[in-house]
């Protein structure tokens, strides 16, 4: 049975609460580096997990300095703030066993309120051009809601014949169909930080569920990241002509060589492959 695999703990008092879902496997470490910055800030508590053999088969292990890491898929809860805060990892097989299982594990002591996606994507721009927050909603009432936030919301798209849509977006379809409005919220992440923490896009995500969520967080250590990274960024500038002359022609909206941007990759992932980013803690 499905809810054989479901694992909690505790029984957090909640109302109505609202439902964030976060991957460990987000470009800039995106969706990782948001759930841990609410969880620590938030004082979140481990509530349950999902037993993870069923979607995501063990054929190998994937291994980050030097740690194992495991397909976790676990669920905090701040009742303080009536949140709460899924981290995990896509599911390789039965997507829609998986996303119903989140959905019913969250919605196990109080109906869901509202439900949101963090995704991050990849695009050819410069880490310069200010973020944009890009959403689509499941119902007009929660587009309507959120756009004093200024969210990018007019976007037109199709999924490309053959491809598949984002679990993103399956997730809305799901939440749809059990009356929960719910958004996916996208940050466009420059490819040569992919492979690396982007705490432009994080404070992008971070400040939108602030002023959802009302949390009154104090971003200052998030705003020292940022400036760190753009510091070290720009100080590779002045150092290598190379990276400057490559990171100019995208502010430029002009394109580069696959050999260019290979080297740019590169470049920044030996820049800042071991910086501190935001100085989370792992959960």
């Amino acid at each position: 049975m499905m809810q054989d695999q479901l694992r909690y703990e505790g029984q957090p008092g909640l109302r109505n609460p609202s439902l964030i879902i976060a991957w460990n496997t987000d470009a800039g470490k995106l969706g990782s580096e948001v759930a841990d910055y609410l969880n620590s800030k938030l004082k979140s508590c481990y509530l349950g997990d999902i037993e993870p053999a069923d979607f995501s088969p063990l054929g190998g292990v994937t291994i980050e300095d030097n740690l194992i890491q495991f397909p976790e898929n676990k669920l905090y809860v701040s009742p303080e703030n009536n949140l709460l805060i899924f981290k995990g990892y896509p599911p390789s097989c039965e997507w829609f066993r998986y996303i119903n299982l989140v959905i019913d594990m969250a919605g196990k002591y109080s109906p869901i309120k509202e439900l949101y996606t963090v995704g991050s994507m990849i695009y050819s721009g410069a880490h310069t051009t200010p973020r944009q927050l890009i959403a689509s909603f499941n119902t007009p009432e929660l587009k309507q809601a959120i756009e004093p936030y200024g969210t990018v919301s007019n976007l037109d798209y199709q999924t490309p014949l053959g491809h598949r849509p984002t679990i993103n977006s399956f997730f809305l379809w799901a939440a749809r169909e059990r009356d929960i409005p719910g958004a996916c919220l996208w940050i466009p992440v420059p490819f040569y930080l992919v492979n690396v923490k982007d705490p432009g896009a994080q404070s992008k995500m971070l400040d939108f569920f602030n002023y959802r969520f009302n949390l009154k967080m104090d971003f200052t250590d998030i705003d020292k990241s940022v400036s760190r990274h753009n510091e070290i960024i720009a100080r590779a500038r002045t150092s290598n002509p190379d990276i400057d002359e490559h990171i100019s022609r995208l502010e430029s909206n002009l394109t580069l060589s696959d050999s260019e941007n290979k080297y740019l990759v590169k470049q920044m992932e030996i820049l800042l492959k071991n910086q501190p980013g935001g100085d989370t803690p792992s959960f």
